[in-house]
């Protein structure tokens, strides 16, 4: 309650500023998206694919292909997004990861809690957040992977934790320069099991990313998952790129 007030306060002699568009939010769920660009977010529901999560518009009858995942040939389950990245999402997103801004975790927690679809999805999972190599952790200061992890778990409650049970063995570069079928050949062999992971057949595992863009990423972690013995596998990312 303290706290609440303190910041309450601090609002309304410093408004915070929109990720997207520096204006003023003021008396918004969001602190630091604005009334307008909060508008513009959708939080993505079904019909959607079942594999990368991008809802399908229009009317869907039966099977649909998807050509945001297509010749992806998933490893895990089901992929799930909490919206499309795109304006205050992808704003919120690179604040995050080049700006160390890890203020903006607050207002990512809200968008899970305040959309159950999403939040039921992680309720009583353990989240696996996908790694950096050491190399570019220590230049970054944090894995953005591991904190959205961390606030997805607080965020759906209950028994959803987090495991870090993978790490990152190459040290290629950005995969943003690639095409689909030069990224899945450069991340074939780019993840390993950690250091004393321990995989439960019993337990639900759900690898978390950023951005689901190719899926080339989460589907080689899904890879080492499911050698290790993971049964129940998914993967869920703040935003669809």
């Amino acid at each position: 309650m303290i706290e609440e007030l303190r910041r309450t306060f601090a609002d309304l002699v410093f408004p915070p500023s929109c990720v997207q568009c520096a204006g003023l939010c003021e008396g918004r769920a969001l602190r630091h998206v604005c009334e307008r660009c909060a508008t513009l977010m959708r939080p993505v529901e079904a019909p959607h694919c079942r594999t990368c999560g991008h809802p399908f518009f229009g009317i869907v009858d039966g099977e649909r292909d998807c050509p945001h995942c297509e010749g992806l040939r998933p490893v895990f389950r089901e992929g799930r997004v909490l919206t499309l990245y795109r304006g205050a999402a992808l704003a919120l997103v690179q604040e995050l990861k080049y700006h160390r801004g890890l203020f903006v975790l607050e207002d990512i927690a809200t968008m899970v809690r305040g959309f159950p679809y999403f939040a039921s999805f992680l309720a009583g999972a353990v989240l696996v957040p996908v790694p950096l190599h050491p190399r570019k952790e220590r230049e970054r200061g944090y894995n953005q992977s591991v904190l959205l992890a961390e606030t997805f778990a607080l965020a759906a409650g209950g028994a959803t934790s987090v495991a870090a049970l993978l790490k990152r063995v190459e040290d290629g570069q950005s995969q943003t320069t690639f095409d689909r079928k030069s990224r899945r050949e450069r991340l074939k062999n780019a993840f390993a099991l950690a250091e004393g992971a321990d995989i439960n057949p019993s337990l639900r595992y759900i690898l978390v990313d950023d951005v689901f863009t190719t899926g080339s990423t989460l589907n080689s972690c899904a890879r080492v998952l499911r050698r290790a013995g993971a049964l129940s596998l998914d993967v869920v990312t703040f935003g669809h790129g």
